[in-house]
């Protein structure tokens, strides 16, 4: 049924003549509008558990080349986008390296991590008026289907998207997937991904109101649904209150629940957070809820290749309360208090803080009711602002996870720290 209305929306965005927005007519041509930028990056994750499992921490340098050609000038225009992913191991192994949470390089067959990786991908696009058709090695980010560009190197996905954005404020998606590459692996498919069919949209409906809606069939596994609305109430020229709702709903398929051991196949789970913004400050007040039968709670992201995992991207999931620990759990409700300071207004442009603290209850496993965790978050971000180092960016990160014995089974208790250095260079 998705694949069938895939096929009727796509059909309606080329067709589309709507004469509110036409980029291809704005088109330079395909060299014109080309650029080459390559990102360098330095990463460093080392988590501390306290359940006496061994501590695990992965450090590795990568490069991530994209080039983006423009299009051809015409009714229909064509273009090609390409990437090239390499990555070097540093920490030198010793056991460290393979904690599922940080996978910068994936273990092989003798239990040994690559030294190193390197892979690519292409894809050739096509456009008529503001709809364009891609097909080939992407990295979307949509609700439903959000590559990871959290750790050392992306995922990427192959197949094709259409995004139309014909209307003004309107943006149309419809894609189909079959195709994922691990980001710690080498290979188009390594991740193992049967198909994934996505379909949805956002409107801006006014300056202050934007709304969502989406929906994704992961093959043999799950279907899922998407919807967001976010409101920004101006106080003063400085001052503004945003309301920012997201919920998901899946409901996992019966080959999917016997082989994975589930317990219930459908789960509900969404964020209310409020956020207040006076000059360089913002205070976030939020909540999150997970309901439904299903032991795995809010399910996403991971790799059916070897992980029996969902395969829809590692940041699949646009709820508030998501740092270190997801706060997913079955039956869990979790809150947070969260602030922010940009220091611009004390003389060091670039530099911006950020704290939170959640705390989740009434989780629900196999054995017991009622469990708890509380993460503590911080980080620290500086980007250069000048020079021959302008936009390098130096991240730390830290969080302190607590789990009770009572959901020791859903999470474990731990101390994590990241460190990221990116420098991006624009080739041209």
């Amino acid at each position: 049924m998705l694949n069938k209305r895939i096929s009727l929306i796509a059909l309606g965005m080329l067709s589309a003549t709507q004469a509110m927005a036409n980029d291809q007519a704005e088109s330079k041509g395909f060299v014109e509008d080309s650029s080459l930028k390559v990102l360098l990056r330095n990463a460093y994750i080392n988590r501390d558990y306290k359940d006496g499992r061994a501590d695990k921490a992965e450090w590795g340098q990568a490069a991530i080349g994209t080039f983006s050609s423009g299009f051809t000038q015409g009714t229909v225009g064509v273009g090609v986008d390409a990437f090239g992913l390499y990555a070097l191991r540093l920490d030198g192994g010793k056991g460290r390296t393979g904690a599922q949470g940080i996978d910068f390089f994936k273990k092989g067959d003798s239990g040994n991590a690559a030294d190193d990786l390197s892979k690519g991908g292409a894809a050739v696009k096509f456009r008529v008026s503001s709809t364009t058709l891609t097909y080939g090695d992407q990295m979307p980010a949509l609700p439903v289907l959000s590559y990871d560009n959290s750790r050392l190197l992306p995922e990427s996905y192959t197949g094709t998207l259409i995004t139309s954005k014909e209307i003004k404020g309107l943006e149309l998606n419809a894609g189909r997937f079959t195709a994922e590459s691990r980001k710690s692996a080498e290979g188009r498919d390594s991740g193992g991904l049967k198909s994934i069919n996505v379909l949805g949209g956002s409107y801006q409906f006014t300056e202050q109101f934007k709304a969502a809606l989406y929906a994704s069939d992961v093959e043999d596994v799950l279907k899922k649904q998407y919807v967001n609305a976010n409101y920004v109430f101006p106080i003063d020229k400085d001052q503004s209150l945003t309301l920012d709702f997201n919920g998901y709903r899946t409901k996992l398929d019966d080959s999917y629940v016997r082989e994975s051991g589930a317990t219930g196949d459908d789960n509900k789970i969404w964020s209310l957070a409020a956020t207040f913004a006076t000059g360089p400050h913002s205070f976030t007040l939020a909540h999150q809820r997970s309901t439904g039968d299903s032991n795995l709670g809010y399910a996403y992201g991971g790799y059916q290749k070897g992980q029996g995992r969902v395969g829809d991207g590692g940041n699949t999931i646009y709820l508030a309360n998501s740092y270190w620990s997801d706060f997913n759990a079955e039956d869990e409700r979790s809150w947070q208090l969260g602030y922010g300071l940009d220091f611009t207004a004390f003389g060091v442009p670039g530099l911006s803080y950020n704290f939170a603290y959640v705390r989740g209850d009434n989780i629900t496993t196999s054995t017991s009711e009622g469990g708890t965790e509380r993460e503590i978050f911080n980080q620290f971000k500086y980007v250069v602002q000048s020079g021959p180092a302008k936009d390098l960016s130096v991240k730390l990160r830290s969080s302190i996870l607590r789990v009770s014995q009572k959901s020791s089974e859903y999470n474990v208790s731990g101390n994590e720290v990241r460190v990221f250095v990116d420098y991006p260079i624009n080739i041209f």
